[in-house]
């Protein structure tokens, strides 16, 4: 997965801001590569990878705690949510 989120570095309103820009000129120039094209799959995808994204960040040795809300992790939701399946 291209994640968007770590490339930018989702440290305030700002930089999610411009996450959101760059992510939703990504689904505009590359629409193949997003599992769920539609807001109901998206909105579906995004509530079960917010509920496993702490799997997530476990599994790839981040430190990061998913019930501490931040930019980053709003970030990391919605970038999953793109493919999440």
């Amino acid at each position: 997965m291209n994640n968007l989120s770590n490339k930018h570095g989702i440290t305030s309103r700002q930089t999610f801001i411009r996450f959101l820009e760059v992510f939703q000129q990504d689904l505009i120039d590359n629409r193949q590569s997003w599992e769920n094209k539609t807001l109901e799959d998206f909105l579906e995808a995004l509530t079960r990878y917010t509920q496993d994204i702490q799997g997530f960040y476990n599994n790839t040795k981040q430190d990061i705690n998913a019930d501490k809300a931040s930019w980053q992790v709003f970030a990391d939701l919605l970038q999953g949510a793109k493919v999440y399946e």
